[in-house]
């Protein structure tokens, strides 16, 4: 089976829902619409602007993402939104495993394997982020915390899943990974 790319946009915190729908316009514009290219391409607003980006890329091949999902399909929890509503909005895919979210919220591999199961049950495509700080890269942990954050976090069997491998330490921190640092980690995740 060939593997297909996917550029994927995560647009944070980020746009009111006019300004989302114009870039969400723009970049349809500026890739013909999505089709005839290399690689998919998704663009993941804040909540917020989902059904509004919907609406602007409709017709178009350009795919819609969310930035996160709750592993339960409906119940109290406020300020959550669960993965049958990203779908029933024009989801196609939903970051997960985000170092954000792993660092700066507490989301274990635990969590993060829960909300897999969420969104394939909910017929989405997770983005499994995976990567390591700038202390695991240095004691030369890369490929355990990595391969760990793997095993924690994806389930036996599934569906379809696009993997991100995001080094943290190079989040605007004007470090960049090298060729040879990434094809490491892509080579171990193989």
């Amino acid at each position: 089976m060939a593997v297909r790319r996917l550029i994927a946009g995560n647009w944070k915190m980020n746009l009111l829902r006019a300004e989302a729908v114009a870039l969400a316009r723009g970049v349809a514009e500026a890739l013909g619409g999505g089709r005839g290219l290399a690689a998919d391409v998704a663009v993941c607003p804040p909540f917020t602007a989902l059904a509004a980006v919907a609406e602007a890329l409709a017709g178009s091949a350009i795919a819609l993402g969310a930035q996160d999902c709750h592993e339960k399909p409906s119940g109290a929890f406020t300020g959550s939104v669960a993965a049958p509503m990203l779908e029933d909005i024009g989801c196609r895919y939903v970051i997960l495993g985000h170092s954000e979210r792993r660092h700066g919220l507490g989301e274990s591999d635990a969590m993060v394997h829960a909300k897999v199961l969420a969104a394939w049950s909910a017929g989405l495509v997770p983005i499994l982020c995976l990567g390591e700080t700038a202390a695991e890269r240095d004691a030369g942990r890369t490929l355990d915390i990595v391969r760990g954050q793997l095993a924690g976090s994806l389930p036996k069997g599934g569906g379809a899943l696009v993997v991100a491998y995001e080094p943290v330490w190079a989040i605007g921190t004007g470090r960049v990974p090298t060729e040879a640092d990434i094809a490491a980690v892509h080579t171990a995740l193989r």
